[in-house]
């Protein structure tokens, strides 16, 4: 139950990185929603809330930063 949760909350996570226009808002709201995961996983499982949050954040922010507005036309 608990590594099925924790997989949902990281796809979801994965899912939302790319909320933001530019690259910055990209990476601000990846690692905030990296962050918030990443603690709730280490609740979860029992580990410290703010290693998971920092290891979540980073990699949200990660995640957030590569992804490219796909949506915006290119001139």
């Amino acid at each position: 139950m608990k590594n099925g949760l924790a997989t949902g909350l990281l796809f979801a996570t994965l899912a939302l990185t790319g909320c933001g226009q530019t690259t910055g808002e990209r990476a601000v709201s990846g690692g905030l929603l990296g962050a918030g995961a990443g603690a709730a996983v280490s609740g979860i499982t029992g580990g410290s809330l703010g290693t998971g949050a920092l290891i979540g954040g980073a990699l949200g922010a990660a995640g957030g930063a590569v992804t490219t507005d796909r949506d915006r036309p290119r001139y």
